[in-house]
């Protein structure tokens, strides 16, 4: 059995009023909240559709943000 596929978070999150996409993952809030419980199916849906979302994201003018290290937790 494989592992279950990552989440596309770089650890910058910021929403697109615009587009209702995450400026880092690409993805919505619905599918950041819900990443966790999602099928693999469902996963692979999310990310087969990051490509495309891209496309448009870098179209539109927009750029990118370079990944982020992980956040340390407050202890």
């Amino acid at each position: 059995m494989t592992a279950p596929a990552a989440s596309p978070c770089i650890n910058v999150c910021q929403m697109d009023a615009t587009t209702g996409w995450c400026g880092g993952c690409l993805r919505t809030l619905d599918e950041i909240a819900r990443w966790s419980s999602l099928d693999e199916t469902r996963r692979q849906a999310v990310l087969a559709a990051l490509p495309e979302r891209r496309v448009a994201w870098l179209a539109s003018g927009r750029t990118l943000p370079a990944p982020q290290p992980p956040r340390s937790r407050p202890r």
